[in-house]
């Protein structure tokens, strides 16, 4: 793969990560739909999504690694409940957030929470990072303190704060149960094919507390196969060219763009207390993955 289509197809892939943060933004904010009946209909897609091309890609061959041998079924085994679980958690975690955060503030927090998430598990497993790494982290975690500390202007709803570091966790923990993977995308299949059936439940419960409208289905469905399915297709197409720091380097840019994408398309202000705490973030972030990677090197 050259490395203008690498750059291309990983900034839809990041479009398509951002883009989630908007739609359920869109959706969620006008009582377009319940946050149930959003999750149920955004794992279902995506599910259905997802094992479609999988089966698609094994039944033409494709290799070991994204379409396990055997029939359809079993290319959908991949994965694991406490993936599943995962899943699930981070989903309605975060569309029950969406109908009390913006989007900018919403995917800044989501994005600290997975981070720091991460490392703190690293530090519990016994991981001692380098100066530079503790810096940013501490930057990043004092960034996310002043964004949601009361007493200061607009701050967000705290009860939705705190479902998106919830959500920011569950994804943290999913991406933790998932590393190191050799079939990423079938795993991912199998993840959202056991969340299916607990989705369509979901939509049930939901839609009997609130009908959903026509407005509301669309950007969950779009969410689910579009952002959410051929997202991560396209992401986990792309990752094998990248390193592992250039990987995590090139999501700094989701928040960025879910801040832009509700400026333009849900007129949502972009607060100066939002703009300081995102360069804090994500200059934190960077600053530690940055670290890390040259710490890495070294090593090697």
């Amino acid at each position: 793969m050259g490395a203008l289509r690498v750059a291309w197809l990983t900034a839809v892939a990041m479009l398509a990560f951002a883009a989630n943060s908007v739609l359920a933004r869109l959706a969620l904010s006008t009582g377009a739909i319940d946050a149930l009946a959003y999750s149920g209909i955004r794992l279902a897609s995506g599910a259905l999504v997802l094992a479609l091309i999988l089966w698609l890609r094994g039944s033409r061959g494709s290799g070991s690694a994204q379409a396990p041998e055997g029939g359809a079924l079993a290319r959908l085994r991949g994965g694991s409940w406490a993936g599943a679980f995962s899943l699930g958690l981070y989903a309605v975690s975060f569309s029950i957030a969406y109908g009390q955060v913006a989007a900018a503030p919403g995917a800044l927090i989501l994005f600290a929470s997975v981070q720091l998430s991460m490392w703190a598990w690293a530090l519990w497993r016994g991981e001692r990072p380098a100066a530079l790494q503790w810096l940013g982290m501490l930057l990043a975690l004092a960034a996310l303190a002043y964004l949601m500390a009361p007493g200061l202007a607009a701050p967000p709803p705290w009860q939705g704060a705190l479902l998106m570091a919830l959500a920011g966790a569950a994804w943290g923990a999913y991406c933790l149960v998932g590393r190191g993977s050799r079939a990423p995308l079938a795993d991912t299949a199998g993840n959202f094919v056991r969340c299916a059936l607990p989705g369509v439940v979901m939509l049930a419960l939901g839609a009997s507390r609130l009908r959903p409208s026509a407005q509301g289905v669309a950007l969950a469905l779009v969410s689910g196969a579009v952002a959410s399915g051929l997202g991560y297709i396209v992401w986990y197409g792309v990752l094998p060219h990248l390193s592992r720091t250039r990987a995590a380097l090139v999501q700094l840019t989701v928040p960025v763009l879910a801040a832009a994408g509700g400026v333009v398309f849900i007129g949502e202000a972009l607060t100066a207390r939002v703009a300081l705490a995102s360069l804090g973030v994500i200059g934190g972030v960077a600053l530690a993955l940055w670290a890390a990677g040259r710490r890495g090197g070294a090593a090697a």
